[in-house]
């Protein structure tokens, strides 16, 4: 076998979050709450026995390191964590490179880093799967636990309404992928200059979503509020812009109160109390963050079990 382009061409990866249908999608999410299910009562399952995960960080995280490693070794496997220091990916040598010689000693490999390109590449030469563990421009697996954890609480997020308050960052592209798969509605809403791309939703329903200049008619009867960090990693240099241009966009008791009554809060985390979510709202009854942080373990659970082992009857 060469190592061509060509010769990875059957292997999935998930590398954003429409990579999948929106039936595997359902799947995946349905495996996700059987794992929980056996993780809770302490049963065994550990049908990734004897395979090995290769993590490749660029950008560092606690949630995604603890949840993919602990994930691994509860499924039976085994994982090798690599830093920017360990893997130098693209600097050291090709991106191309690297992918052709760790594809060959690792059954599945999770990348965070910058441009989504820089995965792209590296799934493209790479002979295992590929998970986006976040990039610049997508997370999917942050959508992916937050859209499980809404079905475990609320049972379906089909016809719902997600309000995202907050920059058109990697979750809010994400979050739109997930509206147009799994049929609920978007609402963004952001002060200027940090809004949607028009160009990124280019063909994208525009029934699926829709934009506010108001944050309080963005939560106007929605079924789930969630935000992120004013400044996420790699612009600290405008912390103090942002925190001038999003002091009226806080998660606060007042948004909360446009949406309905039985609304959840949700945050991907780490949060700033008193910036992009008040300590009443992520404390309060309405927050569902713990579960959601929870939640990233049994989604890529689920995620790896069907990336190596396909659907399990």
């Amino acid at each position: 076998m060469t190592d061509t382009v060509e010769t990875t061409s059957s292997i999935r990866h998930f590398l954003r979050l429409d990579d999948f249908s929106a039936d595997e999608l359902h799947y995946v999410l349905k495996r996700a709450a059987i794992i929980k299910g056996k993780f809770k009562r302490y049963e065994p399952h550990r049908p990734l026995h004897d395979r090995t995960l290769a993590m490749v960080f660029e950008k560092a995280s606690t949630r995604t390191r603890v949840s993919f490693e602990a994930g691994m070794y509860q499924m039976g496997g085994a994982v090798i964590h690599l830093t920017t220091n360990d893997s130098q990916l693209g600097r050291s040598e090709p991106i191309e490179d690297t992918a052709r010689v760790v594809s060959r000693m690792v059954d599945l490999v999770m990348i965070r880093t910058f441009e989504q390109e820089r995965i792209e590449t590296f799934s493209r030469y790479s002979r295992v799967p590929v998970i986006n563990g976040l990039t610049n421009e997508f997370h999917p697996c942050q959508i992916l636990a937050d859209v499980f954890t809404y079905i475990e609480h609320r049972e379906s997020i089909k016809g719902r309404i997600v309000t995202w308050i907050g920059d058109a960052n990697n979750m809010a592209y994400t979050w739109i992928q997930a509206a147009a798969m799994l049929g609920f509605t978007f609402h963004f809403s952001a002060p200027k200059g940090y809004q949607l791309d028009p160009t990124r939703l280019a063909g994208v329903p525009q029934n699926c979503w829709r934009s506010f200049d108001d944050p309080l008619e963005a939560c106007d009867g929605a079924d789930l509020v969630t935000t992120d960090v004013w400044t996420s990693m790699g612009y600290e240099d405008e912390n103090e812009a942002r925190r001038k241009a999003f002091a009226d966009w806080c998660v606060n008791a007042d948004l909360m109160a446009r949406a309905k009554p039985d609304a959840v809060f949700m945050h991907c985390l780490p949060a700033h109390r008193g910036e992009e979510v008040a300590a009443e709202v992520i404390d309060g009854p309405q927050s569902v963050v713990w579960d959601e942080a929870e939640n990233r373990l049994h989604a890529q659970k689920a995620l790896m079990e069907f990336l190596l082992l396909g659907q399990i009857d």
